[in-house]
């Protein structure tokens, strides 16, 4: 397997020497380990908030005093959900890029105290009603930015600790809990909901403080960080873009007049256009600043562009699964076998348990194994199954065997998880230093807003479908249980949002739709027996919402095979700058050869060039090469420019001064004797290698000024970039 290091057509903006800061030396060699088991404590903790209310909510409305389905509440609810994803979408990359500039270990522990803070704060919410609701809004809002915090961090915390050989194990361990974490928190928030609702929160309470003080402790700054000013613009204009989007997918699943959703509400069509608009001004802003908060330049990277979109496309099928699932479980298959809807969606997060098991169990796994065969192919192959489980979910009845299902959402897991890691590790890996938290940041934006979209997506497609199938069923099933014909039509079209959330949420839907008409003091009390059935409901239903369920995974495993195309395309092993730690190939023994050369001038420094990586066709990739020869800078200088056609290269050797070219074809080795490098024997006194690809050259050397490249690279020790 090739791997490709440094090889960028950007350079960095330069920081000035006195604004730069030094990082406090070498850790000791237990504190990666350190490093990576607090981080998954703080990744879990923060993905287990954002679902844990959703179990909950039931509890945390009644002990407020508000009803969720009244008219005007259900945004409340929406937000409540929503909010926290939204904010932490939009705050991690200006979060991870403060990281880069001011410590990332720094900002790091101060996500553990605004999260513990904040946690507290929900915990003792003092109101009722709908300031209560929105006390808890606005504290739920802080506890994202603390977790914003964590998230945008972490992950390069975990890059500068581990040698490259084992950040995929590590990353993979660290991504694989937090997206766990999302799973998790169905099922911890129905059990702590059963005691207490404030215990939702307070749950987070000991374990950040734990956090706060170990972190403060034990963690240390590795990399040097550089101060540069904030960019005001770039930050501003990416926070209200990709806010004005996300608030008007969260109105746009929402009913707007008699329409099911939202989407035709002017407030969310200007939402959309503006927040594509301010976008569009974020990535013209950052092409003009001296110190950009996100450097544009990383997308033209192979490696971490096509990660990023393979993560989104991954995050937008795997998003709204756990809501269908929810809603399938709660409101349709557990109620039909025996289960009260006040307790089914605790039971829909202990029948979800396979599908954390699959990733708890292929995530640290496919981490390990693609830090020794390369990311491509786990992370490739991880969309594929997921896709494959997707397929498997469209084939399964209404009221499925739970065996089947079980394997299934497993499936799914699992694929999810060999995706995760190596994903993760193939983007980190794929930027310099100075700006792994700012690209940690943007991959975190992506998975949220891949989170916050697919939700949308989900919904959208799901309460269309009913919409136009559900009327016509609930109709007649009302009006054969008594129901007057006006009523029945009147509850039928009413949008199908309030009927899956109170599905979701662990409320009777018939009940719930039926309570603000009196009817159920009304009607006779057989009729109101067989509608507040756990049958009726789900056997009215099941039809129209298994073709919802269709439509919804059928876009899903399209995602996911999308995915996995761009994942496809990465590209071979990439490390910015450095190489994972592997045994060196053999030298092959140097020949005599039959016309010795004139040496090298003693005064001339010697330097290696290495090429490591696939042979690949490549076409039409013009590259421009700038060498400086001699003791004295300028003293023999050329400059070409070529455009490779076929896996092409130019060798220049330079003996005391005369200098003669001429074109081979092959894989470049190392040097033989005089530190050559050239292409086949090894023997010359100085190879030249040119290259014009992303999957690029190294160039090691030292002493006085020898090469320069074009476009980037360093003089000394130089690389191409």
């Amino acid at each position: 397997m090739g791997v490709v290091v440094h090889r960028f057509p950007w350079r960095s903006a330069p920081v000035s020497p006195g604004r730069r800061r030094a990082p406090g030396g070498p850790p000791g060699p237990g504190y990666k380990w350190v490093a990576l088991s607090n981080t998954t404590l703080s990744i879990m903790m923060a993905m287990i908030d954002g679902s844990i209310v959703i179990i909950a909510m039931p509890a945390i409305f009644r002990g407020i005093g508000l009803d969720p389905f009244a008219p005007g509440n259900i945004a409340y609810l929406l937000w409540m959900i929503m909010g926290y994803l939204l904010v932490q979408a939009v705050l991690v990359v200006s979060l991870g890029r403060l990281g880069d500039m001011y410590g990332r270990v720094r900002i790091y522990n101060l996500g553990f105290v605004v999260f513990t803070a904040a946690s507290m704060s929900l915990s003792f919410d003092p109101f009722t009603g709908g300031r209560g609701a929105l006390w808890l809004i606005g504290w739920r809002v802080v506890q994202a930015v603390g977790g914003s915090m964590l998230i945008a961090n972490s992950a390069a915390i975990l890059t500068d600790a581990f040698p490259a050989h084992q950040r995929g194990m590590a990353l993979g361990i660290n991504q694989v809990a937090g997206i766990s974490g999302q799973f998790i928190g169905l099922l911890l928030g129905g059990l702590l909901a059963a005691w207490d609702w404030r215990a939702v929160f307070w749950v987070n309470v000991p374990i950040g403080l734990a956090g706060t003080i170990w972190s403060y402790r034990s963690l240390r700054e590795i990399a040097a960080t550089h101060r540069a000013r904030i960019d005001w613009a770039g930050n501003v204009t990416f926070a209200a873009g990709a806010g004005a989007i996300l608030v008007a997918i969260t109105y746009g699943i929402q009913p707007y007049g008699t329409s099911g959703t939202g989407w035709g509400n002017p407030w969310v069509l200007a939402g959309l256009a503006g927040g594509a608009a301010l976008l569009g001004a974020f990535c013209v802003i950052e092409t003009k600043v001296a110190e950009p908060m996100f450097r544009l330049g990383l997308f033209r990277v192979r490696a971490f562009a096509a990660g990023n979109a393979a993560a989104l496309l991954g995050s937008i099928a795997r998003g709204g699964l756990q809501f269908m699932l929810v809603i399938w479980l709660a409101g349709i298959w557990l109620p039909l076998h025996g289960y009260d809807f006040a307790v089914t969606p605790l039971w829909a997060g202990i029948y979800l348990l396979p599908l954390t098991a699959g990733f708890l169990i292929a995530g640290p796994a496919s981490g390990y194994l693609s830090d020794k065969y390369g990311q491509r192919l786990f992370a490739t192959a991880g969309l594929l199954v997921a896709a494959g489980a997707f397929t498997g979910l469209m084939l399964l009845p209404a009221d499925f065997p739970y065996w089947a299902f079980a394997l299934i959402i497993l499936a799914n897991g699992l694929g999810n998880g060999l995706f995760a890691s190596p994903n993760t590790s193939a983007i980190m890996n794929s930027v310099p230093a100075p700006d792994r938290g700012v690209a940690s940041g943007m991959r975190s934006t992506f998975q949220n807003s891949g989170m916050s979209l697919s939700i949308g997506i989900f919904f959208t497609l799901m309460i269309t479908r009913l919409a136009a199938t559900l009327p016509a069923s609930m109709t007649a099933g009302l009006r054969g249980q008594g129901v007057p014909a006006a009523a029945a039509a009147q509850i039928a079209h009413l949008p199908p949002v309030s009927t899956l959330f109170a599905a979701l949420l662990g409320y009777n839907p018939v009940r719930t739709l039926l309570a603000p008409t009196g009817l159920l003091a009304r009607l006779p009390s057989h009729n109101v027996a067989v509608l507040t059935s756990r049958t009726f409901f789900p056997d009215l239903i099941a039809g129209p919402f298994h073709q919802g369920l269709i439509t919804v995974f059928t876009a899903a495993a399209a995602m996911a095979l999308i995915g996995a195309l761009i994942s496809a395309l990465r590209g071979s092993q990439f490390y910015y700058g450095e190489e994972p730690a592997a045994q060196p190939a053999p030298r092959k023994p140097s020949t005599p050869h039959p016309h010795p050369r004139p040496r090298w001038h003693p005064h001339t420094p010697r330097t290696h060039f290495h090429y490591r990586g696939p042979l690949l066709p490549l076409w039409g990739n013009a590259v421009q090469l700038k060498l400086i020869l001699g003791p004295v800078p300028r003293l023999y200088e050329m400059k070409w420019t070529f455009t490779t056609f076929w896996w092409c290269a130019t060798r220049l050797r330079v003996c005391s001064g005369w200098w003669r070219c001429r074109g081979r074809c092959g894989v470049f080795e190392d040097g033989g004797d005089g530190g050559g490098g050239g292409v086949g024997d090894g023997q010359d006194d100085c190879g030249l290698a040119g290259v014009g690809l992303v999957d690029g050259l190294e160039v090691e050397g030292g002493g006085e000024p020898f090469a320069q490249v074009v476009g980037g690279g360093h003089d000394h020790a130089g690389r191409v970039g």
